[in-house]
């Protein structure tokens, strides 16, 4: 579907010079656009590249004129790079490539949020004093440079030696008097010229007033309302009041300019609702739209444009269900001022464009697309790597997102009439191929975009009759300063990149030719290959073993497709029972397993182990050992990888097993699988590594037991792991979760490993005392609770023939986050409540105390609580639940009485259970307020 979309998307390019498109080439319908646009994203890059090599392409005398004009562009920039803001040379100066650039962004993200001299003074000791500023100096013509990098110097040497005995007390105390607080109010001062140079005004009436003096040079404005994602409904109650009187300021200010000449609103989907992400879909339509349909309602009453800007990629189709209702509802209608940012970076871009237009076609009304490069490519890319996904939702090279900005350019100027194209970009040779593009199509109603104190620059070259005679609009943030530093530090990563051309312009050892270098040029030279050093997802970890593969849940195709097999595995009788090499001996009887979500729901049954199960299996398994430690480590290596293979390939009935055994969400669940795969395939890496066989002689028999808190994943690392080193493995698993555990086992036979070599055995702690009580077992691997690792290690000394014997216990604990004033709030939340309550809790690396530093304590508890309350309770078998069940109820009856214990005397928030909670094992996700650790009296 990819590759036939982006072959569709060559086809229809425009003709060449004419901007229209080709006839005899139907266009898609809406539908098969929004199926493009979510297939897009696993297109090949190289495939990718070739259409849009295709359609970006132009004539060699288009070309050239572009060139020239962007080299006289550059020429004069360079000229006034002299006169250039300090805070320009400052960041090209020190760059991200730089130690002390990276040490500057950290100090300056953090320092402002620190209430403590102490802290602050730590933080700084921490960064400045392991730079080399001396090799900065003289290197930059800025006077403001060379002062910083002095004053970094002196410094930064007399912090770097702060600790050093040699010095008198009269330096130490020097140091404390004059070294750190002249860094707080260095860096104080920087942070608010910075704030200066790229935010417009505190406020949207300073902004306006500020704006004034470029209006009248012929610059448009588009503002925004500084911040970051909300995290808690008051949050959202904030931004959107906040948007709300920006548009009445600006609309009463707009004069009657119209959309398109007057001044607009851009607006962030994620700051007006707490949980904008594909997972609570329903509930963001239900909520969101009302909201955004308000904004656009008053923006239409002042006739201004209101933009909706682009996020990360795995928001984007939520944000396309959003912007189609408001482009069709009959109460915007006579109104062009909705707008939608496309980011070029992303696959998906081109067929982002083309619906965009159809929406515009359909709905009668003209659209403002503005075409970005975009702003998360760093995230977008290590996303894609944790979650194993099939490809990158962008662009490796920055090249190919250079040409995919100028196709989806030649598609929106050839639409001119459906849409209001605006380009957003600081690079030179974009704008002058952007502009004879235009020209060359005769298409006059456009306009580019640059970042408030990034792009005046190069645009006071650009507007004007007597210039290019091209308008331009800067998108200007406002907010106060305490706002700032998000958006700054996205603003440094974006900029201070070396190959931006904000940053490359200032770099006079980067020659014209260079800089002003053909993309498209480019992009055929390189054939459209993905960065070399850039591996796929799933090659993350080769050439030693491949990567676990990841699902989309943020997929349609992907979500019905999980969804049928859930059906599916639904019907199944699922049952486990003791799987012996030498067959059962005796048959106990079944119990039901119940879904912990609903109790009512009976989901199999297992026939546990019995006594002769035990010594039937014990037997074989000593009697195979020496056949399994003789095996090679290659053919022990080679079962392991297929054992990976046919995990994977029976993923989904893994995950519904997951989900509906041990109450694990769909996340949790995939991670589950992925973490077993993954096991596999590193320990038969570890077989393959040199001089494996020397790192020690094989156990004999193993005996495996894991938890139900994860009830794959530690159950197949263990046996992995086991059998990896030449043991032999009976595999006991939680009696809460066998029936996951026998089918992984029935996989793994499948996938060649021998019965006698691993061999299960459900059933409840008694099997588990049998192995480890009998000598023919000589390891034991164990996770689970501190108690029960203590009786296993007393039941392995108690036997009565004394020998050696391996342990290996992976147990619980007290699990503290120290969280101090220079932590972002808004990331300690987040962190907060996933260690806290992903998985229901039921993690032995799950969050228990939470350990504030009182300046923030007060403005946080308070963050978090709100961002609780967000949270979704429920069947762990929908994707927008966030916290499942426990897992029985032994272990819901033991947390109630702990909190009903501690509401006795300490102050506690818990979230409400819904109804249907009521039909399982659910435990309100709570906060409790403690004096001291010692009111915590276990695990």
């Amino acid at each position: 579907m990819a590759i036939g979309a982006y072959n569709h998307f060559a086809a229809t390019a425009p003709n060449r010079p004419v901007m229209e498109v080709d006839a005899e080439t139907p266009p898609m319908r809406a539908a098969e656009l929004r199926a493009a646009i979510a297939a897009a994203t696993r297109a090949p890059e190289a495939s990718c590249v070739a259409a849009l090599i295709a359609v970006a392409s132009l004539p060699s005398d288009t070309v050239q004129a572009a060139r020239d004009v962007a080299r006289t562009l550059v020429v004069q920039l360079r000229e006034r790079r002299s006169r250039s803001s300090g805070v320009d040379a400052l960041m090209h100066e020190f760059s991200l490539s730089s130690g002390e650039g990276v040490a500057l962004m950290c100090l300056a993200e953090a320092l402002l949020r620190i209430p403590d001299t102490a802290t602050a003074d730590a933080l700084i000791r921490d960064k400045v004093s392991r730079g080399d500023w001396r090799a900065h100096l003289g290197r930059s013509q800025s006077l403001f440079v060379n002062a910083a990098a002095w004053g970094l110097m002196i410094t930064g040497n007399l912090v770097a030696t702060h600790s050093d005995e040699t010095l008198g007390r009269s330096l130490t105390q020097l140091i404390a008097r004059g070294g750190e607080p002249l860094i707080r109010r260095g860096v104080d001062l920087a942070m608010r010229l910075l704030g200066q140079q790229f935010v417009t005004g505190r406020t949207i009436s300073e902004a306006l007033a500020r704006a004034r003096e470029r209006q009248a040079m012929g610059y448009r404005y588009t503002f925004d309302m500084l911040g970051e994602a909300a995290l808690t409904a008051a949050d959202a109650d904030a931004y959107l009041a906040a948007y709300e009187n920006a548009i009445e300021i600006v609309g009463t200010s707009a004069a009657g300019r119209g959309v398109e000449q007057g001044t607009g609103i851009s607006v962030k989907l994620s700051a007006l609702h707490p949980r904008y992400c594909r997972a609570q879909r329903e509930r963001v339509l239900a909520e969101l739209l009302p909201r955004l349909r308000g904004l656009c309602e008053r923006a239409r009453r002042h006739d201004i444009g209101l933009a909706v800007d682009a996020e990360e990629s795995e928001r984007l189709d939520l944000s396309l269900d959003l912007i189609e209702p408001l482009a069709l509802d009959a109460a915007l209608d006579g109104w062009n001022g909705l707008g939608v940012v496309v980011q070029s970076y992303q696959k998906r871009a081109p067929f982002v464009v083309d619906w965009l237009v159809d929406l515009a076609r359909r709905s009668g009304r003209r659209i403002a697309v503005r075409l970005v490069k975009g702003a998360y490519w760093d995230s977008e890319i290590k996303r894609a790597q944790i979650e194993g996904q099939a490809g990158y939702p962008v662009f490796t090279r920055k090249s190919y997102s250079d040409v995919c900005f100028l196709a989806c350019a030649r598609r929106l100027l050839a639409a001119a009439d459906l849409i209001f194209p605006q380009f957003a970009t600081h690079n030179a040779l974009t704008l002058t191929t952007v502009r004879e593009m235009a020209r060359a199509g005769g298409v006059q109603r456009y306009e580019f975009q640059c970042l408030h104190g990034m792009g005046e620059t190069l645009y006071d070259q650009v507007i004007g009759h007597d210039k290019l005679g091209v308008a331009c609009r800067i998108y200007a943030p406002v907010g106060s300063h305490e706002t700032l530093l998000a958006y700054l530090v996205r603003r440094l990563l974006e900029n201070g990149s070396n190959s931006s051309f904000v940053n490359q312009i200032l770099d006079p050892s980067i020659g014209i030719d260079e800089l002003l270098q053909d993309p498209v040029q480019h992009a055929i030279e390189s054939g459209g290959a993905p960065h070399p050093r850039i591996a796929l997802p799933e090659d993350l970890f080769a050439p030693a073993r491949r990567n676990s593969i990841g699902l989309d849940l943020n997929d349609d195709r992907t979500l019905d497709g999980l969804q049928a097999a859930f059906a599916q595995a639904g019907q199944r009788a699922w049952r486990a029972m003791p799987l012996l090499a030498a067959g059962s001996a005796e048959s106990a009887e079944a119990r039901p397993i119940r879904n912990p979500a609903d109790l009512q729901q009976v989901i199999g049954e297992v026939q546990d182990a019995t006594r002769s199960d035990v010594e039937s299996a014990l037997a074989t398994a000593q009697s195979f050992t020496t056949t399994w430690i003789t095996t090679d480590a290659a053919a022990r290596a080679r079962l392991l990888d297929r054992a990976a293979d046919v995990l994977e390939a029976h993923r989904n009935d893994l995950i519904w097993l997951a989900v509906h055994e041990a109450g694990k969400t769909l996340p949790n669940a995939l991670g589950e699988v992925r973490e077993a795969v993954d096991f596999c395939r590193f320990h038969a890496q570890q077989l393959r590594e040199p001089g494996f066989d020397a790192n020690g002689r094989p156990l004999g028999v193993v005996a495996c037991i894991s938890p139900w808190n994860f009830p794959l994943a530690i159950f197949v690392g263990q046996i992995a792991a086991a059998l990896a080193a030449g043991n032999v493995a009976l595999a006991k698993p939680a009696e809460q979760t066998p029936l996951i555990a026998a089918r992984a086992v029935q996989l793994l036979h499948e996938a060649g490993i021998p019965k006698a070599a691993l061999q299960l055995l459900p059933g409840d702690g008694r099997v588990g005392a049998l192995l480890a009580a009998d000598a023919r077992v000589r390891g034991v691997l164990f996770t689970g609770s501190t108690e029960v690792a203590a009786l296993i290690d007393r039941a392995l000394a108690a036997r009565e023939v004394a020998e050696e014997v391996v342990l290996v216990a992976e147990t619980g604990g007290i699990n503290a986050m120290v969280v101090d004033s220079s932590s972002l709030p808004e990331q300690v939340v987040g962190d907060v409540l996933a260690s806290s309550f992903d998985s229901a809790g039921q993690r032995c690396s799950a969050l228990r105390v939470l350990c504030l530093q009182e300046e923030i304590a007060e403005r946080t508890l308070a963050m978090l609580i709100g961002a609780m309350r967000e949270m979704t309770i429920g069947d762990p078998a929908r994707l927008a639940t966030d916290v499942g069940p426990v897992i029985d109820e032994q272990a819901r009856e033991r947390l109630d009485a702990h909190i009903t214990r501690m509401r006795r005397t300490q102050r506690c928030h818990s979230l409400p259970l819904p109804q249907a909670a009521q039909r399982g094992t659910f435990v309100a996700p709570t906060i409790i307020e403690i004096d001291s650790l010692a009111q915590l009296e276990g695990e």
